[in-house]
C-alpha cells in the first residue's frame, strides 16, 4: 500500500508502527482507520534500525473487516478502547502479544489462535460470541470485567438463540500457559470451558454467567484441567454449572456463590477431583446438586446450602467442615434423589471417625439402618423396628444394658412372688430370685439356680423369653462395647 493513499489518522499509525509508538485517537476529530491498512502493516511489519516495531492504538474506529486469518504477526499488537465495525477474524493467526482491552466489537472469531505471550480482553463489550476454541495462549488470558453476549428476550430470532446455545464465550479445548483471569466477567449465554487446560489459576470471582432455563448450561466446563486453584467466589450463575470430570489439584472455591437453575441441575460436579471444595456462606442452591463419584479431601459446605434434592452416590471426602452434629448432616442425606444410598451414609460415618467422633459415626450408621428399613418388606420392617427399639441395631449398646436391667427386675420380681419348684428338693440350693433371673439372662453366668428349679405354666414361658432375650442383649452389649474399645 502506498503511503499517499492513507488518510491522516492512517498516516500517523503507519509512521508510528516502526518505532512502536502509541497513537491515541480517542480525542481526535477523525478516528477511523481502515482494517485493511492495519492488516497490510502487520503482515509487512516495516522496521527501523535500532527500533522495535509494534502496533499500539487507542480510541480508534476500525472500519471494514479486520481479517488476519492464518496470518503470522511478528510485532506486538495493542488495540485499546477501539471500536470494530465488523467481527475481527483471527482464526489460526499467530501473535507475540495481543491486547484488545476495552474494545467494542460485534464478535470475535479466533479459534485455534496462537499467542506466544498474554491475550488481554479486559473490559471488552461483545454482543455476539467470542470464539477461542482450540486457542494456544503461552501466557495468561485476561477477561476481567468483559461483557459478552446479550440478554435473551422473548421471541428472539432463531439465529440468536442458536448462537447463545453454541456459546457466547468459547474456550473449549484451548490451552493457557499461565492464569485465566476473569473477575467480574459477564456472559449472556453459554460459557464453554470443556477440555480447557490452564497451567496456573482460574479466577472467576464475581463473574455473572447468565443462561437461565432448566435445560440450559451457563458454564460448560467438563474435563477442565487446572494447574492450581479454581476461584469463583461470589459467582452468580443462572443455568447449569457443569464441572463433570474437572481436575483441580488445589481449591475449588465457590464461596458466597449464587447457583440458580430451578427445575434442573444447578451444579453438576460428578467425577470431579479437587483437594478442597468450598461452598462456604453461599445462599441455598436453587436446583439439584450432583456430586456423584466426586473426590475431595475437604468438603466445606453447611447443611442449609444444600438444595431440596441432591445426588451424592459415590461422593468421597476425608474431612467435612464445619464440624456439626450428625443430625444436621443426616437431613441432607434424606434429600437424595435416588432414595436410600448406603455409600453416602458410610462415607459420612467415616468422616466422623476421621475426627475421632465415634458417637456421631454410630448415629449415622443407626440412621442408615432406619433408612434401609423403609425399603424392606413388611416382615423386615417389623423386625427392624424391634431391633431399633431394643438395641438400636447394635449401635446403642447401653440401650441393651438398660433392657437387661429391666428384664432382670421383671424376672426377679416375678419369681420372687412365685418361686419355681425345685427339681431335687434335698439337693437344690436356697432359692434366690435375683440370682435365678441372672442365670436365665446371662449366658456365661451360672449360680446353680437355673439347673435346680423348674418354673411351670406361664412362668416357664417367661424363662424362655429371658434366656433368648439375654443371649441377644448380652451379645449386642458386648459387641458394642468391644467396637468402641477397639476404635479408641
Amino acid at each position: 500500500m502506498e503511503i499517499d493513499e492513507l488518510t491522516g489518522p492512517e498516516r500517523r499509525v503507519w509512521e508510528a508502527f516502526p518505532r512502536g509508538r502509541t497513537v491515541d485517537l480517542s480525542a481526535a476529530a477523525e478516528r477511523s482507520v481502515r482494517a485493511r491498512v492495519l492488516r497490510a502493516l502487520l503482515l509487512t511489519s516495516p522496521a527501523e534500525d535500532g527500533e522495535i516495531p509494534a502496533l499500539r492504538l487507542r480510541g480508534t474506529r476500525i472500519t471494514g473487516e479486520f481479517n488476519l486469518h492464518s496470518g503470522a504477526v511478528r510485532a506486538p499488537v495493542s488495540l485499546r478502547e477501539c471500536v470494530f465495525e465488523e467481527t475481527p477474524v483471527l482464526y489460526g493467526a499467530e501473535f507475540r502479544q495481543l491486547s484488545l482491552s476495552g474494545c467494542r466489537m460485534p464478535g470475535l472469531w479466533a479459534a485455534t489462535l496462537r499467542v506466544a505471550g498474554a491475550l488481554r480482553l479486559n473490559d471488552c463489550r461483545v454482543p455476539g460470541s467470542v470464539g477461542l476454541s482450540g486457542a494456544r495462549i503461552g501466557g495468561a488470558l485476561f477477561l476481567d470485567r468483559a461483557e459478552l453476549g446479550t440478554r435473551a428476550t422473548a421471541g428472539e430470532p432463531e439465529a440468536a438463540a442458536a448462537e447463545r446455545e453454541g456459546g457466547s464465550l468459547k474456550l473449549d479445548h484451548a490451552t493457557v500457559g499461565e492464569d485465566l483471569q476473569a473477575t467480574r466477567l459477564t456472559v449472556h449465554g453459554r460459557t464453554r470451558l470443556d477440555g480447557l487446560t490452564v497451567a496456573g489459576l482460574v479466577r472467576l470471582d464475581g463473574a455473572r454467567l447468565l443462561y437461565p432455563g432448566g435445560g440450559n448450561t451457563a458454564l460448560h466446563a467438563e474435563t477442565l484441567t487446572v494447574g492450581t486453584d479454581l476461584h469463583a467466589m461470589r459467582l452468580h450463575a443462572e443455568g447449569r454449572v457443569n464441572l463433570r470430570g474437572a481436575t483441580v489439584p488445589g481449591q475449588l472455591n465457590l464461596a458466597y456463590a449464587r447457583l440458580s437453575n430451578p427445575g434442573g441441575v444447578a451444579l453438576r460436579a460428578s467425577s470431579c477431583t479437587a483437594a478442597e471444595f468450598w461452598l462456604r456462606d453461599a445462599p441455598p442452591v436453587q436446583g439439584t446438586v450432583n456430586l456423584r463419584r466426586a473426590r475431595f479431601e475437604l468438603l466445606h459446605i453447611r447443611p442449609e446450602v444444600w438444595p431440596a434434592q441432591v445426588q451424592l452416590d459415590g461422593l468421597t471426602y476425608t474431612a467435612l467442615t464445619p464440624v456439626l452434629p450428625a443430625a444436621d448432616r443426616l437431613r441432607v442425606l434424606a434429600r437424595e434423589a435416588d432414595g436410600y444410598v448406603p455409600f453416602a451414609y458410610e462415607q459420612l460415618a467415616t468422616a466422623y471417625r476421621h475426627i475421632g467422633d465415634d458417637a456421631a459415626a454410630r448415629t449415622v450408621q443407626l440412621a442408615k439402618e432406619r433408612r434401609h428399613r423403609a425399603t424392606r418388606p413388611l416382615y423386615g420392617r417389623l423386625w427392624g423396628h424391634l431391633q431399633d427399639a431394643t438395641v438400636g441395631y447394635g449401635f446403642r449398646p447401653m440401650r441393651a444394658a438398660g433392657w437387661l436391667v429391666g428384664l432382670l427386675l421383671v424376672g426377679a420380681l416375678a419369681y420372687g412372688l412365685h418361686p419355681p419348684r425345685p427339681l431335687k428338693a434335698d439337693e437344690a440350693p436356697e432359692f434366690n430370685p435375683l440370682a435365678y433371673a441372672l442365670d436365665l439372662l446371662l449366658p456365661v453366668v451360672d449360680f446353680g439356680q437355673e439347673k435346680s428349679y423348674a418354673p411351670e405354666g406361664g412362668y416357664q414361658w417367661l424363662a424362655y423369653l429371658l434366656v433368648v432375650a439375654g443371649w441377644v442383649l448380652a451379645t449386642t452389649f458386648v459387641t458394642g462395647v468391644n467396637r468402641a474399645v477397639t476404635r479408641n
